[in-house]
């Protein structure tokens, strides 16, 4: 017998103010038998940081032919494709064909040999955005991780800073491309 997903629920006050975004998102997200904590806080943290009308989670890691998040336009096509942790540079180039818009969200603790197998063939696609988290603040995440989740977030001039209950933690929402350059 299958295990099920674990549900969890978040209440999150989002500021983004460098892209004027004031928002109180109610959101719902299933974490896979199989999937990570540290996995489940990126997909969380992908939807705070690319949130835009219609984004939405999907099937995830149970549908290899589904991105962690998407919208999707009116004619079923795919506006943003959003992909979380390290993913295989083939899957992101082929995505990127298929979609207006394609984004990642890195984080990993090999983080530095993605970037350097892959962000060299990455960095050609004309529609891709990838922004990379320290992987030491979503560890610190997970540790604070209940199924009731309730944060506030305020990202400005590239900085994300999170409080759960009492205490603000902060991270560099990173631009691993600017490295290349």
């Amino acid at each position: 017998m299958a295990l099920p997903s674990t549900i969890y629920k978040a209440s999150i006050q989002l500021s983004d103010i460098d892209r004027e975004i004031y928002q109180t998102l109610q959101i719902t997200v299933a974490r896979h038998p199989s999937e990570t904590e540290e996995r489940l806080i990126l997909r969380i943290l992908a939807y705070l940081i690319f949130h835009e009308e219609g984004l939405v989670f999907t099937k995830g890691i149970s549908a290899a032919d589904e991105p962690d998040l998407w919208v999707k336009g009116p004619d079923g096509r795919v506006q943003l494709w959003v992909e979380v942790g390290l993913p295989e540079s083939d899957r992101i180039i082929k995505a990127s064909r298929h979609s207006e818009k394609t984004a990642i969200l890195c984080s990993g603790k090999t983080l530095a040999k993605w970037d350097q197998q892959h962000l060299l063939k990455l960095n050609r696609l004309p529609n891709l955005l990838i922004k990379g988290l320290d992987y030491y603040f979503i560890t610190k995440l997970v540790s604070r991780l209940e199924r009731f989740i309730s944060w506030s977030v305020t990202i400005t001039e590239g900085i994300l800073y999170l409080t759960v209950a009492d205490e603000t933690i902060q991270t560099p929402i990173a631009d691993p491309v600017d490295s290349l350059n």
